[in-house]
């Protein structure tokens, strides 16, 4: 499997409390018409720790049937309970996914030997290509570079999605390994492919797909200068989405457009007055909004 591109971390739309499933697959189809090469349902952007298992299914079910092989489907399968995770993952294969993305487990913060066994074992039971994904503002440990290198070494784990903010972390593990990485934080796609990632797991592209694809491409290409305008155009929405935590401020900015309700899963709940005003001058600025 190729993991190269854009791939989108899918916003959950709610309305009335439901996952709103209509509007669901207008996401679905508004992604690939932008080009991106795949789409990850139920990430930390979906929330995923607020949907109950029986809806974590749902929607990854349905992002599965609607994409409809159109692009690859990174289902969102990670817990901080192996056998949960191996569960979900094996679901998810079921159900039609590509691969999987697995956070580090949080709360319980496992030692580096945990996370190489829990990581392992999903890669090795859950049936699907896994990405780690390393993401310690989150969940409170990294994946250790020597760690990252060890699972490198198993067939099943396919990419690594760096979201510490770190460019150096790409020339780390690739110098420690052949591994993919795909960069987590949508401001350090560029600086992390001139070192050796792949691509993207991008929150921006929920509202900006095309551009964000054009961006990648053209810095695959060989375009430079034409990926660094996109960059410059857009970097003030990649800050500024992050003004609360995400994805507060993406599914904002999408209610404002009118590609969704605005609508959160307590303990996330809407945007603060200061910060609605910030991203919504954020959102002229790029062109996003009249």
């Amino acid at each position: 499997m190729e993991i190269k591109g854009v791939y989108t971390a899918l916003v959950t739309p709610f309305r009335d409390g439901k996952v709103d499933l209509e509007t669901l697959d207008r996401l679905v189809d508004m992604q690939i018409a932008g080009g991106v090469a795949g789409i990850v349902p139920v990430g930390t952007t979906g929330e995923s720790p607020t949907l109950s298992f029986e809806e974590h299914e749902q929607v990854i079910r349905r992002v599965i049937a609607r994409a409809d092989h159109r692009c690859q489907i990174i289902a969102g399968t990670g817990a901080n309970c192996t056998r949960e995770a191996i569960e979900m993952t094996r679901q998810a294969k079921l159900d039609g996914a590509d691969a999987t993305l697995q956070v580090t487990p949080y709360y319980n913060k496992p030692t580096q030997e945990g996370l190489y066994r829990h990581f392992s074992e999903v890669a090795d039971k859950g049936g699907l290509p896994v990405i780690l994904y390393n993401v310690p503002g989150r969940v409170g440990v990294p994946i250790a570079e020597n760690t990252v290198a060890r699972l490198a070494a198993n067939p099943m784990i396919a990419a690594v999605k760096e979201a510490a903010g770190s460019v150096d972390r790409v020339s780390a593990i690739k110098d420690l390994c052949d591994l993919t990485v795909l960069s987590g934080d949508d401001s350090l796609t560029l600086p992390m492919m001139s070192v050796g990632a792949s691509g993207v797991i991008s929150v921006s592209s929920n509202i900006i797909p095309a551009e964000m694809t054009r961006m990648v491409q053209a810095f695959q290409s060989g375009d430079f200068a034409a990926a660094a305008a996109l960059h410059r155009k857009y970097y003030c929405l990649f800050r500024d989405q992050f003004v609360e935590t995400n994805p507060i401020p993406i599914k904002a900015a999408m209610a404002m457009k009118g590609l969704i309700a605005e609508e959160y899963r307590l303990p996330l709940c809407e945007l603060g007055g200061a910060s609605r005003a910030k991203l919504a001058a954020t959102l002229k600025r790029c062109g996003i909004l009249n």
